[in-house]
């Protein structure tokens, strides 16, 4: 039974959950192993949406287990408004993991964010303001709070102390802003200490046992390979490691374990927040797509930036995840159009680039280089199988399979967890 690493293969909101939905009960765990509240999948399931931030997308499917690696950093307040929000719509939750070691979101944390992002005015990276960074820097800093922290609260307030010793010099004396005290972030921590306790477990010993017994699991990352910390658009990315790598360190796997990597790719591309879009449109095209796609945030609610689908990204992300299988989501939403442009190269300065520019500065300046497809002004929202899909609609999927290298297992035709055709098994057993 594999262990499956399951990434964003652009910028994030790719439609993670999909592949989740289409594994369903094959699945035994799904483990979250990095990035926290600040990205979301929305699940479509029977008609009803469900919008996840912080919880596993394997909560919803009864008898999987879901897990919250170290990797993640967890805001408490959000973990149990989800859990109050799926428990009233009859989702039972109470087989939820959560490590011992995953660090918590501090108040001071959220507070920095937000000042932060301001501070820097024209050059603000485009944050959530949701703590997440600032959570990830003091985890690297070595004055973060861990989930097993809770549990000792003499060492839970020797730490905040310590961080509070720093943070508020910072607050106070850069920002202007009013010193957090440290019984305000110990009452935050202390109050949801006994309801998360049943949930706390060593959770790479967890899945180390699943996987020796031949279980199905898994990895879930959160935004995505572009938004990865050491290898996306840097500075323009996430405080977390969203590539396939990352679920070694954020879930405590070997990656001996790992079988295979499943990278989703939209059938156009978007992004939320700052940084370099080379195929963005900011016309009526992108306008169009946007509304077709219903293209805004499951997070921020912010509308997402709009361009077609760019195959130089998705061979990067092919190559830095050694993905197996890639899933085309919405491709349905290019029912409509007569013309399709695939961006298959970069021009830089009047050179081609068939792979991603090495630095940031060519990568702002890269100019898509585009192959034009035929459309197939079609409803594909009905097929079921490939064969039923049109010939220009196979064609497309095609030529990106033939862009990316790697073999498109998936396509997504429709929102419902049922609207897809399954060429492969991501399983692997074909």
């Amino acid at each position: 039974m594999p262990a499956i690493v399951l990434v964003g293969a652009q910028w994030g909101d790719e439609g993670k959950g999909k592949a989740t939905d289409l594994l369903g009960s094959r699945l035994d765990y799904v483990v979250k192993f990095n990035g926290g509240n600040n990205a979301g999948h929305t699940v479509v399931i029977d008609g009803e949406k469900y919008a996840l931030h912080l919880l596993p997308s394997g909560i919803l499917t009864p008898g999987c287990i879901p897990v919250i690696g170290n990797g993640v950093v967890v805001d408490l307040s959000v973990l149990f408004e989800e859990i109050d929000a799926l428990e009233a719509r009859g989702i039972d939750t109470s087989s939820l993991v959560v490590s011992a070691n995953a660090h918590l979101i501090a108040p001071y944390n959220r507070v920095l964010d937000k000042v932060t992002e301001r501070f820097l005015g024209s050059r603000k990276l485009g944050t959530t303001g949701r703590g997440i960074g600032p959570t990830y820097a003091d985890k690297m800093s070595r004055i973060g709070i861990r989930v097993q922290d809770l549990y000792d609260e003499s060492i839970l307030r020797q730490k905040v102390e310590a961080a509070l010793d720093v943070k508020n010099q910072m607050l106070l004396k850069v920002y202007n802003r009013r010193a957090v005290e440290v019984d305000e972030v110990m009452a935050e921590f202390l109050r949801y200490a006994d309801r998360l306790r049943p949930m706390v477990a060593d959770t790479s010993l967890v899945l180390a046992k699943a996987l020796d017994e031949g279980k199905n699991v898994l990895f879930e990352a959160g935004q995505a390979t572009l938004l990865d910390v050491d290898h996306g658009t840097y500075p323009f990315v996430t405080s977390s490691n969203a590539i396939s790598a990352g679920a070694c360190t954020g879930a405590g796997v070997p990656p001996t374990r790992i079988d295979r990597v499943t990278a989703i790719l939209k059938a156009f591309t978007t992004r939320v927040g700052e940084g370099p879009f080379p195929t963005e449109l900011h016309d009526e095209v992108g306008d169009r797509l946007r509304e077709i796609g219903r293209e805004f945030g499951t997070t921020t609610g912010r509308p997402r930036r709009i361009g077609w689908l760019d195959t130089v990204i998705g061979r990067y992300a092919a190559r830095i995840n050694g993905v197996t299988d890639f899933v085309i989501t919405k491709l349905d939403n290019l029912d409509t159009f007569d013309e399709i442009p695939v961006c298959v190269a970069y021009d830089v300065d009047g050179v081609r680039h068939d792979e991603m520019p090495m630095t940031q500065t060519d990568f702002h300046h890269a100019k898509p280089i585009y192959e034009v497809l035929p459309g197939w002004n079609s409803d594909i929202s009905g097929c079921r199988s490939y064969d039923e899909l049109p010939a220009n609609c196979r064609a497309y999927v095609e030529f990106v399979e033939g862009q990316v290298g790697a073999r498109v297992s998936v396509i997504g035709v429709g929102p419902g967890r049922d609207e897809v055709i399954e060429r492969h098994s991501l399983l692997g057993h074909d």
